[in-house]
């Protein structure tokens, strides 16, 4: 079968599997290996070691030390938007705040049976042994980039991968091939113009740069990725984000344009607002049980009970209501040294906030 068909029965096959895009980008390196080397070097991955080990950064430098004879990367991308939260949910100080790519089912479990589907597909079409490795936000490939080459999009100001059609707010997920196939051309539909909402609006002022994301200073990294304690300075801007942060995608205009559900969504969200937005009283004395009852299957999971807990006393913290002390002071004895450190911090913030009325 000639190479143009297979590429674009391959094109139509995940659109079948419900992804939204698609796109082909060649296998070789890519402009942005330099910039992630300096990001590196600049230690802006904080404690994500997984970044910068000489072997992870050689692999995301050659896509062929990941998949020896790799020729094209199919590169799959779904939205995961579905609906704004109730003014009166998001506006809530009491309840916790969790990015939306976690209000359903951890999508490395969605994608990646999807991303084996489309991979037997190819080998079926092709009619030979084929080799191929997916990746879903996990392996040592840099997705974005190679997404842009696959025209999917273009890089916003906030590091993120935006559509001309579907916006910020999408799983990436690609297949390393070593078949070659048509490749696509980057969109260039698509900029930022002289737009600096998202840079702007970072509670963190995690941005040093247009482009360049310090992750020791972002929301998502300081709930998620760090797993110690909390700089000090860093806990009053984190309001009552508890698992990631998804404020500089909010503000950006490319989001509040093009973001739109679809009718058959292979990311389900759950449509509780107590779950997707809890109210943090009812989170704070959690035990490992029901931490796990409650977000058993979702991205949650990986903060771990200790994480996310921590999360919430800053968070109560930052509510600054006394209604919050009973429980705060029952963290104080919780068998987790983060939980109580982190109790204790916000309990001295709502004792500060009651003397300043």
């Amino acid at each position: 079968m000639q190479r143009t068909t297979i590429t674009r029965r391959i094109k139509t096959r995940a659109l079948e599997l419900g992804f939204n895009l698609v796109g082909v980008a060649p296998a070789q390196t890519i402009p942005d290996v330099d910039a992630y080397r300096h990001w590196i070097n600049q230690n802006f991955h904080g404690e994500m070691s997984y970044l910068s080990r000489p072997d992870a950064v050689a692999k995301r430098t050659d896509p062929g030390r990941v998949l020896p004879g790799v020729r094209s990367v199919v590169v799959v991308g779904v939205s995961y938007f579905v609906r704004d939260l109730p003014p009166e949910i998001r506006t809530d100080p009491a309840r916790g705040l969790i990015a939306r790519y976690a209000w359903g089912r951890d999508y490395h479990d969605v994608l990646t049976p999807l991303l084996r589907q489309l991979a037997d597909f190819v080998q079926i079409e092709t009619g030979s042994e084929v080799r191929w490795k997916v990746y879903v936000d996990t392996g040592p490939v840099l997705e974005r980039s190679f997404a842009v080459q696959a025209g999917l999009g273009f890089i916003g100001r906030n590091a993120m991968l935006i559509s001309p059609d579907w916006a910020s707010y999408l799983f990436l997920g690609e297949i390393l091939l070593d078949v070659e196939l048509d490749y696509d051309e980057p969109d260039r539909r698509g900029t930022c113009g002289r737009c600096t909402r998202c840079l702007t609006a970072c509670p963190t002022k995690a941005f040093v740069a247009p482009y360049v994301l310090d992750s020791r200073r972002c929301i998502s990294y300081l709930t998620i990725e760090l797993k110690g304690f909390i700089p000090h300075e860093m806990r009053p801007r984190m309001g009552n984000w508890i698992f990631g942060c998804d404020v500089c995608q909010e503000v950006c205009p490319w989001v509040r344009k093009f973001s739109r559900s679809v009718s058959e969504p292979v990311f389900q969200p759950d449509p509780d607002p107590d779950r997707i937005a809890p109210k943090l009283l009812s989170l704070i004395n959690l035990d490992e049980i029901a931490f796990r009852q409650q977000f058993h299957g979702t991205p949650v999971q990986r903060a771990r009970r200790r994480g996310l807990l921590r999360n919430v006393a800053v968070a109560l913290g930052n509510w600054g209501d006394p209604v919050a002390v009973p429980a705060l002071t029952q963290a104080l004895s919780d068998p987790e040294p983060l939980v109580r450190g982190h109790a204790a911090w916000a309990l001295g913030r709502i004792g500060l906030a009651v003397q300043q009325t």
